[in-house]
């Protein structure tokens, strides 16, 4: 197997042939170190590589694998990649922000906790839009993240640095989070599986979250069974918690093999205020109801309760946490300072009132979806934008912008449901496109399921971009650094 193949290799695959002792931990950290290297200047997927770090934990995962290969967990040597919002202690925590180079977190946050358990090896911090406030990674001071399948495109934001990474194979799978779209979007730019969890499914510990339940961590992954096999480790309950819910039985990736009965799905194919979607995202839907027909569930168009009640409250929550983080005004960007500005005229009443109306909202929503086990929502009105497309924008224009291409994430975000990201094609500029299903509160179970019969009949984790694909002239081959038994 040529290191091409071993890098792109899905992730519960690589945890199979660790414990067979057919590749080891070393040998795995060092193949995407290798393609990190050689890779990233030119992507700007990772702010931060941790080459001594990973090496040394990798090497101490050789050597247990040597001397005691039983009871391993779950994802054992496997690499991921953590976006920088999210702290590793020892380790530079920016979120998105040059001047914060230099700030060191003094402590993991607690799903970081859930990926050393997890037996997985960290490769770095990928880059993330300033605050994490905007659809694409394109922070001051740092170089654009890059979309692999079209360097001239954008991979998202604002989990885009993570979705670049492993779309290119410079890691098995990424942590990203969502408070409108963050994870779902970069998955829909860049042709993965992107799950934004439940509200309460994965805890914020130990600092918290400041978008009133927007905002929730999840996973991404190349295949469906990597990204629940991810969502497994993640999840869970921690004392304190303002959310929670039980943890599922089966597991999400034991879930996958239960047999699934018929559905009823709602599609969508108009969100008003906002109006048609593009016809290539508009194609995906109607590409993904005649599978899903095909599969055997039952599909029907829905008219999607009308978004004009949800854009105001949700567009006051994110002015105020922009505000609220703490950050000196002279070092955020255009877009960020204007939000900063707006906040200001925003009194507490103002704010608490946005946040009634948006559980009102929230309510609407979840009553619209009970009657359909799945809902099939476009990811993003229109196709993937190029890098530095809005750039040169007044801000009020790039609200609007923004606005009118992620409509379809966040009334699950006020909603808490669960909502995965699934690729379906590409678009003709050779950038993916994809679908979201939408399931009700708690059931990612049933969304991971559909996927993964959609998965089946039409696999596509086998395509990589042709930019991540040439071997390097010094890695044309692995080499076994544990003996196979015997």
């Amino acid at each position: 197997m040529n290191s091409v193949d071993l890098a792109f290799l899905p992730a519960l695959e690589q945890a199979r042939l660790i414990r067979s002792k057919e590749i080891s931990p070393l040998e795995l950290t060092e193949v995407y170190l290798e393609r990190i290297g050689r890779l990233n200047p030119a992507l700007g997927a990772y702010v931060t590589v941790m080459a001594d770090q990973a090496l040394a934990d990798a090497r101490a995962k050789t050597e247990h694998l040597v001397s005691n290969p039983d009871d391993l967990p779950p994802l054992f040597g496997v690499t991921v990649s953590v976006k920088d919002l999210n702290p590793v202690e020892g380790v530079a925590c920016a979120y998105g922000i040059k001047a914060a180079c230099d700030r060191i977190a003094d402590q993991d946050d607690y799903i970081v906790s859930k990926l050393r358990q997890a037996g997985m090896v960290i490769l770095g911090k990928t880059a993330t839009s300033q605050l994490g406030s905007l659809p694409y990674t394109e922070p001051p001071g740092f170089p654009p993240a890059r979309n692999p399948w079209n360097l001239d495109y954008t991979p998202g934001g604002s989990s885009g640095g993570g979705a670049a990474a492993l779309a290119a194979g410079l890691c098995a799978l990424s942590q990203g989070s969502d408070g409108g779209g963050s994870l779902r979007g970069p998955a829909f730019c860049c042709g993965l599986v992107g799950l934004k969890a439940s509200r309460g499914r994965i805890s914020f510990s130990p600092v918290g979250e400041r978008l009133s339940g927007l905002a929730a961590n999840g996973p991404l992954g190349r295949t469906v069974a990597d990204t629940a096999a991810l969502l497994d480790v993640l999840s869970g309950y921690e004392v304190g918690d303002p959310y929670w819910l039980p943890d599922p039985d089966p597991s999400f990736l034991d879930g996958l093999h239960t047999p699934l009965k018929p559905l009823r799905i709602g599609y969508v194919t108009r969100l008003d205020p906002i109006g048609e979607i593009h016809p290539v995202c508009r194609q995906a839907i109607y590409e993904t109801v005649q599978k899903v027909e095909d599969l055997g569930h039952t599909a029907e168009e829905v008219s999607f309760p009308n978004l004009a009640d949800l854009i105001e409250p949700f567009t006051v929550l994110w002015e105020c946490v922009i505000a609220e983080v703490g950050v000196p005004f002279v070092v955020l960007e255009k877009m960020n300072r204007w939000l900063y500005w707006r906040a200001w005229r925003i009194n507490s009443g103002a704010y608490l009132r946005a946040v009634a109306k948006l559980q009102r909202v929230a309510r609407q929503i979840v009553q619209f979806c009970q009657p359909y086990d799945v809902l099939l929502m476009p990811v993003y009105m229109h196709p993937v934008i190029k890098v530095g497309a809005w750039k040169g924008l007044r801000s009020p224009k790039i609200l609007d912008n923004v606005i009118n291409w992620v409509a379809p994430c966040p009334p699950f975000n006020a909603s808490g449901q669960p909502a995965l990201a699934i690729p379906t094609g590409f678009d003709p500029n050779g950038v993916p496109v994809g679908v979201q299903l939408v399931g009700r509160p708690a059931a990612e179970a049933t969304i991971l399921a559909l996927a993964a019969q959609l998965e089946q009949a039409s696999p596509w984790s086998h395509q990589r971009p042709a930019f991540a694909t040439d071997p390097p002239p010094t890695s044309d081959t692995t080499k076994l650094l544990i003996p196979k038994p015997g």
